[in-house]
Order: structure tokens, then sequence, then C-alpha cells
């Protein structure tokens, strides 16, 4: 791997910080109180070309690969988690298609994704299933030339505001798992409740309810009992996405409590020149650096065409890991101030907490990275 970026990884990388520190970041504290999807900041970066970067121009994507994508999440993510983790759900149903998807299917679904011109997400989790498809109760049966779903989704993100859904259900006839590309605005669709979670909040997690839709054969992703197949392998990138998020909150976390502490003044000079503070920065910022590089090279990996399922999981236990101690860390320098709703670490707090959980809780994670070395 070159550790060096090239001039169009840099430039991507600049657009990013700009739109970041422009748009997103004054907007943050906002999206956060509100609990409310920002989706003009989800069609600006449709705009700038950032929802479809890793997949080909053919596609309506940028041809800029998983790498570029994962620097241009950093940025994001560094001025709001949240703006950054809406980048990271829309590349889920593109993956399944572009990895799994017919030349029909991409040209007719991932396009219009990879191009911004549709919002998609993904419907997985139950409230009996956590990680374990075998606990799926969403069922498709076969009904004339496509399939009827009923069921419910937990947690489903941009579930109130997105156009299209990869959803995950139980086969009627074989048991299997399937997936399919889904309307939100066909019959049956419903949001139930959005929920009101800690951190990631405008995110619009929901209880989503799935009434009799009907979907037609020709939005069957893969083939018919693939499902856990396809889920795998598209949120291995998802993964990815949330181990980059944890290591940009954590940097924001880093950057807030260097500046803090070079103007913090107690016992007559800042505590930027105490020992015990300049351990803590040096402690964050070594942690920081392993895990950005760990998802850069997870991002490699996968442009150079390979599974990252074991290298996805490592880097999302790792990395959040890190965004979590890093951004407690860091409230500890600002001392009471750090527990202010008025001050931003307050919320990278919460939000690094979140990264820990969500797309798997770390314990699935660690059982993954463990399987696979006593294998």
């Amino acid at each position: 791997m070159d550790f060096t970026l090239t001039e169009q990884e840099k430039m991507l990388q600049s657009l990013a910080r700009d739109f970041a520190q422009k748009e997103v970041a004054s907007r943050a504290a906002e999206i956060d109180r509100t609990n409310e999807v920002p989706l003009d900041l989800a069609q600006k970066m449709a705009e700038l070309g950032l929802r479809g970067l890793p997949y080909p121009a053919e596609y309506g994507g940028g041809g800029a690969g998983y790498l570029s994508f994962i620097l241009a999440l950093e940025q994001v993510c560094q001025a709001s988690v949240t703006v950054g983790a809406i980048m990271s759900v829309n590349t889920v149903p593109q993956e399944g298609i572009y990895r799994f998807g017919t030349e029909e299917q991409k040209k007719r679904l991932l396009t219009p994704l990879a191009s911004g011109k549709l919002l998609g997400g993904i419907g997985f989790t139950e409230p009996d299933t956590g990680s374990d498809p075998r606990l799926i109760k969403t069922v498709a049966r076969r009904s004339g030339d496509g399939y009827k779903i009923s069921g419910q989704k937990i947690f489903m993100s941009l579930a109130p505001v997105l156009d299209v859904v990869l959803l995950f259900a139980r086969d009627g006839d074989s048991e299997g798992i399937n997936a399919f590309i889904l309307e939100s605005k066909s019959k049956g669709y419903s949001v139930q409740e959005v929920l009101e979670t800690m951190g990631l909040r405008g995110m619009g997690a929901s209880i989503v309810n799935f009434d009799d839709i009907y979907v037609p054969q020709e939005n069957l992703i893969g083939k018919p009992g693939q499902g856990f197949e396809i889920l795998l392998d598209a949120i291995s990138v998802e993964r990815m996405s949330v181990a980059m998020q944890g290591a940009g909150a954590a940097q924001a976390a880093l950057d807030l409590a260097v500046d803090y502490a070079k103007q913090r003044v107690a016992q007559g000079k800042p505590i930027a020149k105490m020992q015990a503070i300049q351990q803590q920065l040096a402690e964050m910022a070594s942690r920081i650096e392993a895990a950005r590089w760990l998802v850069y090279r997870t991002a490699f990996i996968r442009d150079q065409g390979q599974s990252i399922q074991y290298e996805s999981s490592m880097a999302k236990l790792f990395a959040t890991q890190v965004a979590v101690d890093v951004t407690r860390m860091a409230m500890q320098i600002h001392g009471a101030f750090g527990v202010m709703k008025s001050l931003p670490i307050e919320r990278f707090y919460r939000d690094a907490k979140m990264t820990e959980i969500y797309v798997g809780i770390n314990e699935v994670h660690r059982s993954i990275v463990a399987n696979r070395l006593l294998k």
C-alpha cells in the first residue's frame, strides 16, 4: 500500500473538508437537538458527488474507489457524525446491487442511488433478531410475478425520508433469506415511530411496518436464498464506514481538547503545559492515528476487489473503542465544561458511544475476529 495520497485524493479530501466546515459544522448542534434528518445536506452531498464515490461512472458513481470515499467521510464526520452516517448508510443498497445485481439492475437501480437522485437505506434488524438472520420474521411470499412482504424492522436509519431500502426477508417457501430493493412509496410501507437515541440524532432511526407490500421479481437482488451472503458483503462496507465515523469523532474531540488546553488557565498557566494533560493528548493522538490507518487499509483491500468481512469487523471494533476512549479523555480535559450541551464535545461523546453499538455491537465483532483466528 502506498501511503502517499494522490492529487485526486487530496482534492476530494479538500472538497469534503470545505463542505464540512462551511455547511455542516454550523448545523451539527441543531441536527442533534431536533433529531430531524438534514435532507438538504444529504442533497448537497449528492450534488458534490459524495454519495456514490466508490462506484463506476457508468452506474452514476464517482469511480473514485473506497479509499477516496473513506477520506471524504472522515472530513464530514469531524463536523457531524450524523451527516457522515448518512453517507455511510446510503452505500449499503448500492453495494448490494453493485456486487450481486444483474446488469439491468445496476443500470436501473444503482444509477439513481450512486448519482444521488435517490436516497437509500437498509432494513434488516428486527426486535428479536439482533445479528441473527435465523430469527427474521419478516416474510416474502410468492404473489403473481413477484412477492408480497410483511413484517417489521427496527432501528432502520433514514426511514422517514429514504426513497428505497435494501430489505431482507425470509423466503416463505424455502426459509432462506432474500434481498429486495423496495420503494418507500409502496402501499403498505409505514413508519410507526422515529426513535429518540442518545447519539447519532438526526439519522431517522425508526420502527417501520411492511404490510403486504408487493415487490416485483425484477427487484430481487441476487438469487433466492442468497440474502445473508449479500448482507454480509454489503454491510462490511458500512462497518468500515462506522469505523471511520469513530475515528472522525475522535479526531474532532482531540482538536477541541487541544484548543481548550491552550486557552484554559490554571495555576497561572495554560493547562496544555501540564504534563498530565500532555500525556493524555499524546495518548489520544497515537490511538487515533492507529485507528485511521486501520480503516484506510481496510478500504485499500476493498479497492483490490477483496472481501473485507474480517478486516471491517476488526477496524470497527478498534476504531469505535478509540472513539469512546478519546472523547471521554477530551471531556475530562474540558472538566465541567465538557458536559455542557453548548459545547460540541458532549455531542461527540454520545455519537462515539453509538458507533460501538450500531451495525453490530462490538461483542459481535470480537466473535467474528476470534472465529477467523481459530479456524
